[in-house]
């Protein structure tokens, strides 16, 4: 589980550093958010600890890729459901509004 090193993270107000642990791997890391830092952080320890789990490999290295493409399987899953969804509301939409103006229109002639 990532997780601060033995320290507390470091949050360095002025560059929003932390210092988070990987797969048993020190790293310093900078962005505007350390709780999410910390939060993306632990997500990639528990999925190369879950890719170690179901292979023999112990080279870090290709448990760090076969953790991404895991990462990368997951996101384009469900980048693919949210595009397709965006995509029939859309057309549903469409719909919608292509009826109401039918009704309006109906209403105009009969007004």
């Amino acid at each position: 589980m990532a997780s601060a090193t033995k320290q507390q993270p470091l949050k360095d107000v002025s560059n929003s550093s932390v210092r988070v642990e990987i797969f048993d791997q020190a790293y310093n890391l900078r962005g505007s958010d350390p709780d999410y830092i910390l939060k993306l952080a632990g997500y990639v320890d528990a999925k190369m600890r879950a890719v170690a789990e179901q292979t023999s490999t112990v080279d870090s290295v290709r448990l760090a890729v076969l953790a991404a493409l895991n990462i990368a399987d997951e996101y384009h899953l469900i980048k693919r459901k949210y595009d397709g969804g965006a995509i029939n509301y859309q057309q549903r939409a469409q719909q919608l509004a292509h009826a109401l103006d039918e009704v309006l229109e109906e209403n105009r002639r009969a007004g």
